[in-house]
């Protein structure tokens, strides 16, 4: 199964904090990082250094979705205050869905690490969806 990896956090979060959270969320689900192909988030979050940082290290592709499209994916546990800040309901899960595709499915519901909220989408075939 390849899987995608969606997060939430602050603006200016940097790579090392970013990818501790990430291990320590696939590590606590028994999930390898070999198998993950994207990392996924909000558009302005995306265009940041330390999420570039840490896709690039990974050798994972980076996806930045406009918060329109996080929030018209329908996820388990939208967030009013997430909505409130940034403009829709779910940043974590829904980036992880939304770079998984049709036939992409939630394995790892949101998770809050190190201030970071990660979230883990898996497909059994093909490509991820390219933003």
């Amino acid at each position: 199964m390849t899987l995608a990896v969606g997060f939430g956090a602050r603006a200016g979060v940097v790579a090392g904090v970013l990818a501790g959270a990430i291990r320590d969320v696939l590590a606590a689900e028994g999930l390898e990082s070999s198998p993950v192909a994207v990392l996924a988030t909000l558009d302005r979050r995306a265009a940041e250094g330390g999420p570039r940082e840490v896709a690039a290290s990974a050798g994972w592709r980076l996806a930045g979705f406009p918060a329109a499209a996080l929030a018209a994916q329908r996820v388990p546990t939208p967030s009013a205050a997430v909505g409130s800040a940034v403009g829709t309901p779910s940043v974590a899960e829904a980036a992880a869905l939304l770079a998984a595709g049709p036939g992409g499915r939630l394995i790892v519901p949101k998770r809050v690490c190190r201030g970071v909220t990660v979230a883990v989408a898996g497909w059994p075939w093909g490509s991820p969806r390219r933003s």
